[in-house]
């Protein structure tokens, strides 16, 4: 717990957090989520300041508390992306008083550090704290800058990026859709050099913030045949509806990859795209210790 604030203020902004999150059951980016949870409460003159070396109180404050949080299965960090779990709902629900709240999350982060074998977990909790806070920093920093490459990225050097994927993961691209009006599909491929093997894959690239809604995906399953294969990629994400209407086909197979997804495929294939398409999506990983699970 930071010094110059309380368990119950603790507690207070946490549970305000999770009410953020309970808003948004699909995950919210965590600079979202600690902007809204700040323009909720009134912060305290301490909650307001900044360090000398920058970077708002209140910032570091939650997200120390935060570390609690997951640890306890209330909540999960992934790529930037902060998300409540039901354990975390059902928390709001069984412990209504802020301190109490922040309590019980303590509780459970000791009773995961007490768990773990002494050669795993060797820091004290407070440096713990500051590694687990450092580490998703520098993973929320590294999406964000991914994501806004894709969301700014021409549309045809998208597809030419899809390709490239496909290409690496083993499929043979026949036809990528040329500059002008877009017909629909804007990539061919099959599972064979000639094509004379079933499926064939039809993808559609879209460049998007937004979500893809369940019109829009509709549109394109009705160009894919029952013996095809549909991709649809997209830099922005797909809607609960549209998600559910991929997954209930019956007849046609249809695939939806997200831009973190795409970005996952394209870490876990960087090392087969053809050398001269790599620059497509120029990533670089970077190796640090990171906080004990």
């Amino acid at each position: 717990m930071s010094k110059g604030i309380t368990r119950e203020r603790t507690g207070l902004l946490l549970q305000t957090l999770f009410r953020v999150l309970l808003a948004h059951p699909d995950g919210i980016p965590a600079r979202g989520a600690l902007d809204t949870v700040a323009s909720m409460i009134e912060l305290t003159e301490h909650e307001a300041g900044e360090y000398e070396t920058g970077g708002r109180r209140f910032d570091k404050i939650l997200r120390f508390a935060t570390v609690d949080a997951v640890k306890a299965g209330w909540m999960t960090k992934s790529k930037g992306v902060w998300t409540i779990t039901e354990a975390g709902q059902d928390a709001l629900k069984t412990y209504p008083k802020p301190e109490e709240f922040y309590r019980e999350a303590s509780r459970l982060y000791w009773k995961w550090r007490r768990s773990n074998p002494v050669e795993e977990v060797t820091t004290e909790p407070s440096e713990e704290r500051v590694a687990a806070i450092t580490f998703e920093e520098a993973e929320e920093q590294a999406w964000k800058e991914i994501g806004t490459y894709l969301e700014n990225i021409d549309p045809y050097n998208l597809q030419e990026l899809v390709a490239a994927l496909l290409e690496a993961m083993g499929y043979h691209v026949s036809w990528i859709s040329p500059r002008g009006k877009d017909a629909g599909l804007d990539i061919v491929a099959y599972v064979d050099p000639l094509g004379t093997k079933p499926p064939r894959i039809k993808v559609q690239v879209k460049r998007r913030k937004d979500t893809i809604g369940v019109e829009e995906l509709r549109s394109f399953i009705s160009l894919v045949n029952e013996d095809d294969v549909g991709i649809f990629v997209t830099t922005g994400g797909f809607s609960k509806d549209a998600a559910d209407l991929a997954r209930h086909q019956e007849r046609r197979s249809i695939t939806l990859i997200d831009h973190q997804r795409l970005v996952d495929l394209w870490i876990e294939y960087q090392d087969k795209v053809a050398p001269d398409k790599r620059n497509a999506l120029p990533l670089r990983p970077i190796y640090f210790l990171a906080p004990a699970d």
